[in-house]
């Protein structure tokens, strides 16, 4: 039931207050760490003494993190594809299909959301050591989708779920053959949720840090991780840089899924 705030009185100014100071709790570390990524001080100072633009052409400098960076998109842009292809194929079987334990089968691609990172990052280090793919490309990439997979089925599931099956079967009786009918008619329609299983796999597999540390190896890290083990060593200003990047990033695809969505919608 939505409330109804012109009988709230003075109450909505009270809940407005409460908003407003929960969004400023979530987002002033945000602004802080761009500051600090603008700071002329060395070290992580607030406020800063100046302003510059130093630690961004440290950072652009150092092939260490260009290939941090690199590895970070390789691997995503990996994870992506497999994703949004697994989880269209899944969708379809939990959407459409008729078997035993369709929900449980269901709960259990769920289960990496629910899961504890750590958790699950142990057992997949062990598991990838024994096979021989620890601190590998393909460890990586395994690892990242598994976490980024749910997301996809849930984007998928939820647009196939809202599409009328009758205008596919129309398309067949028209004469189109049942793969080509979904290829024609029920991707295109569903296009937004595979858009979105897209960018949360991406934002997924790049911002992801628990399970890449337990992956890594001194030849082979992602920028999450690089960040991390910069941190452990040093706090410079170029650690913020690359934060403020990965968050402004971030930021940039989810308002660019708002604004997909809202559009194709439409």
């Amino acid at each position: 039931m939505l409330l109804n705030f012109d009988r709230l009185g003075w109450w909505k100014y009270v809940l407005l207050g409460i908003t407003l100071l929960t969004a400023a709790f979530l987002l002033l570390p945000i602004v802080f760490i761009a500051a600090l990524s603008f700071g002329s001080s060395q070290w992580l100072i607030f406020p800063p003494p100046g302003w510059t633009f130093q630690w961004y052409s440290e950072l652009f400098a150092d092939p260490r993190w260009l290939e941090s960076a690199l590895t970070s998109l390789k691997i995503a842009v990996i994870v992506t594809i497999l994703s949004v292809l697994l989880g269209l194929v899944t969708s379809f079987g939990l959407v459409r299909g008729s078997f035993m334990f369709r929900d449980a089968l269901k709960a259990l691609f769920l289960t990496p959301m629910i899961l504890p990172v750590v958790v699950l990052a142990v057992a997949l280090y062990a598991f990838f050591l024994r096979i021989g793919l620890g601190g590998t490309l393909t460890g990586f990439v395994i690892s990242h989708l598994v976490l980024a997979l749910p997301f996809s089925i849930l984007s998928i599931s939820s647009a196939l779920e809202g599409f009328d099956k009758s205008i596919e079967d129309a398309a067949v009786l028209c004469g189109a053959s049942p793969l080509e009918a979904k290829i024609r008619v029920t991707l295109p329609a569903i296009s937004h949720g595979l858009f979105s299983a897209a960018v949360f796999s991406f934002l997924t597999s790049w911002d992801e840090v628990v399970v890449a540390i337990f992956m890594s190896s001194p030849t082979l890290q992602t920028l999450p991780v690089k960040v991390w083990a910069t941190l452990r060593q040093d706090l410079t200003p170029v650690v913020a840089a690359a934060s403020t990047l990965l968050i402004l990033l971030t930021i940039i695809l989810m308002a660019l899924v708002a604004v997909v969505r809202k559009v194709l919608k439409q």
